[in-house]
């Protein structure tokens, strides 16, 4: 039987959470020194920012590796 450290599968999915929110910030990172879309870019790292910080607290309250299989296949 296999037996799986929660704690450390849950420290994997938020190493994939980070490189995904990294991904998904990479071209808003030059807009936001461009100034007429400075502010669209920003606005756009924000929502960035909520929908990863929710991920970020679904992976802390994932209860067994099921969750957190299935966080990681969302990415």
């Amino acid at each position: 039987m296999i037996t799986v450290n929660l704690t450390k599968a849950k420290t994997i999915t938020h190493d994939a959470r980070r490189v995904a929110r990294a991904v998904e910030f990479a071209p808003l990172d030059i807009k936001a020194t461009i100034p007429s879309e400075a502010v669209a870019a920003e606005a756009a790292r924000a929502a960035i920012r909520t929908k990863y910080a929710d991920i970020q607290a679904a992976v802390d309250a994932a209860a067994d590796v099921a969750a957190l299989k299935t966080i990681i296949e969302a990415l």
